[in-house]
């Protein structure tokens, strides 16, 4: 269960002790194909939609915390900890959050403060005020949040939209899913304005995220 306290020691603990010097969050080389400058912009935000969401939004955290980033998640109380590491999330820094549907943009501020990056699924209508603090806080604190899911109220610098997704494994009723190959489209303001598309293996029978 969320609790404030506990959480803000956390962020504390894990804060950097000095401002980073670059300002791009790495990302997996098949994902880095969709960001027009191949890595996450800090203090910006970042829509994962369209079917299967929180598997990308897990490919798109990979890459930082493959590099030794501390990532956050608020609101995916069913993440699978074993697909995100398969994807490449390294647990040891991973902070999962539970909060009360009340909380969720308390919790987010919160994790903003000593991670740098923070996957968050919040309730479908978003006040914009809302929104628009917890933009503002990523921008001050140098951090990425990755918002799952359509919410129109929550400002975003790009989209990835997952456009069509198919599951291979199963022949005639027997078997089992082993991949699934999904397009993904990324498009945004500034850079990103002309859409970008991408076929990914999301994941791959390696249970990573791939090129196809």
């Amino acid at each position: 269960m969320f609790a404030t306290p506990r959480i803000g020691a956390l962020a504390r603990r894990v804060r950097p002790t000095a401002a980073s010097r670059t300002r791009l969050l790495p990302a997996l080389p098949p994902i880095a194909a969709l960001l027009p400058e191949g890595g996450l912009r800090r203090g910006t935000v970042v829509r994962c939609t369209g079917s299967g969401a929180p598997s990308l939004a897990m490919a798109v955290a990979a890459g930082p915390s493959a590099a030794g980033s501390w990532c956050g998640t608020v609101g995916l109380d069913e993440l699978g900890v074993l697909a995100a590491a398969g994807y490449g999330l390294d647990l040891e820094r991973l902070v999962v959050v539970r909060a009360a549907p009340a909380e969720w943009a308390v919790a987010a501020s919160v994790l903003l403060d000593g991670v740098d990056l923070v996957v968050l699924a919040p309730p479908r209508h978003v006040r914009h005020a809302a929104a628009q603090t917890l933009a503002a806080r990523a921008r001050d604190r140098g951090a990425v949040v990755l918002v799952v899911g359509e919410r129109p109220g929550f400002p975003a610098e790009l989209e990835l939209a997952v456009e069509a997704a198919r599951w291979y494994g199963l022949a005639e009723g027997a078997g089992r899913l082993q991949s699934r190959r999904v397009t993904v489209v990324a498009c945004g303001r500034g850079s990103a304005v002309r859409p970008v598309r991408q076929e990914l293996w999301l994941p791959a029978a390696t249970g990573k995220v791939a090129a196809a």
